[in-house]
């Protein structure tokens, strides 16, 4: 990717706004940081350079740098002007996209950066927006030799890269696996993040036009390997965590299934088979919850309803992975799974401390890992993009751990 002759490595685009300030603030901490190296040049971008100032005022502020301001680079840049988003392309490395919902302002950044030859990764957590790209961009992007990287955020890759891990800490084939996303945090101690919701939200009226996109897309389907996946209940009884839980509606799972599809097809390994749920505690939080999704099916219809959905917020987060799949020694044709595994992603409030960290390392193992990624560049999701880089390395090292819990020969 082209460093030398542009400005800035990063700019962080929609830096003013709320996502953006805390985008801001986690670039504004790599470039301190004791494991860098090498300079980080990097600038901010949006429509106001006053709020930008002032958003680099109060992250100067947070972090005591004085001299903050005067480090960072300020693109004047509009959503509406092309002109404008060619000119910010231009001067970067890598752009990190925080204009939301990308559903109605992603595509002009994305053809931007492609005909400027500029990487880019967003937070996207809409399917219809993700598939739609790759199928509009792919090869346009593999051609500039760009990587075009969505879901970026606590959609998706806890649960993209946490299916990677638990492959690579098998010892033998991983065939399955189920997710369960436990969020600790508000009064009721069930909240879902902003960038989830946002998904829900915009996604449930879209569904669809998802099924049309994918049903033109005219894809062969992935073999599955072992025996196959059942789908839970609604709501169903999680023993190992001693939970109700019911199905993720965010992005994982369609994330999680482009991302199995690329290995499988471009670097031969096998497929495997992926559920996402999200635990909600006792009976009392399931009869709640069911009149919370009477509540969310009134809402989504109005205008004023998903401006209330969307101010929903949390605190931390627990992804529980297990996975089953067979020892080397035994065919997974007709038998049963022998292995049995169980993996963790923690991390801190899933929204704007997270969503930032996973965002911010992206764009730094894009810069630093070149030799690690896919060799043309494309639209890619995260597990196809840093399946072979450091990219969980990093994040343990930030805050958001990886580990093993278990695993077992049954």
């Amino acid at each position: 990717m082209a460093t030398q002759q542009r400005p800035f490595h990063l700019v962080v685009f929609g830096a003013s706004g709320f996502t953006g300030q805390f985008v801001t603030e986690e670039v504004a901490r790599e470039q301190v940081s004791p494991e860098r190296t090498s300079h980080l040049p990097w600038a901010v971008a949006g429509r106001s350079r006053e709020k930008l100032l002032r958003v680099l005022e109060r992250a100067a502020m947070k972090l005591g740098r004085p001299t903050l301001s005067s480090e960072v680079g300020i693109i004047i840049c509009d959503i509406t002007n092309p002109a404008s988003l060619d000119e910010m392309a231009k001067q970067a490395t890598v752009v990190l996209n925080c204009v939301g919902p990308y559903r109605f302002y992603g595509e002009p950044v994305i053809k931007a950066c492609i005909e400027n030859g500029t990487s880019c990764i967003d937070i996207s957590g809409e399917p219809q927006f993700l598939e739609l790209m790759y199928w509009k961009y792919h090869e346009k992007a593999a051609e500039k030799g760009v990587y075009i990287i969505g879901s970026s955020g606590f959609d998706s890759i806890p649960a993209d890269l946490g299916v990677i891990y638990t492959r690579n800490k098998m010892n033998g084939t991983l065939t399955a696996v189920e997710s369960f996303l436990t969020i600790r945090s508000g009064p009721e101690g069930l909240c879902i993040h902003d960038g989830t919701w946002k998904s829900a939200v915009y996604g449930f009226g879209d569904k669809s036009n998802l099924k049309k996109l994918r049903n033109e897309s005219d894809m062969k389907p992935v073999p599955i390997v072992g025996p196959k996946l059942k789908r839970r209940w609604p709501i169903s009884y999680c023993r190992e965590l001693n939970s109700y839980s019911i199905p993720f509606l965010g992005a994982d799972v369609s994330v999680v299934k482009r991302t199995q599809r690329y290995l499988h097809e471009n670097l031969e390994q096998s497929p495997v088979q992926y559920a996402a749920y999200v635990t909600v505690g006792g009976i009392t939080s399931v009869i709640k919850l069911m009149f919370a999704g009477l509540f969310f099916l009134f809402f989504v219809r109005f205008g004023i309803g998903r401006q209330l959905l969307i101010k929903i917020d949390a605190s931390s987060f627990t992804m529980t992975f297990f996975g089953q799949g067979f020892s080397q020694d035994i065919s997974p044709v007709k038998n049963k799974p022998n292995i049995r595994i169980c993996t963790q992603v923690k991390g801190p409030e899933a929204g704007y401390v997270a969503t930032p960290i996973a965002m911010v390392q992206a764009a730094v193992t894009l810069l630093n890992d070149v030799s690690d990624l896919p060799k043309a560049g494309g639209v890619f999701t995260p597990g196809a993009a840093f399946s072979r880089t450091k990219l969980i390395d990093r994040l343990n090292e930030r805050g958001i751990e990886f580990s093993v819990i278990s695993s077992t020969e049954v």
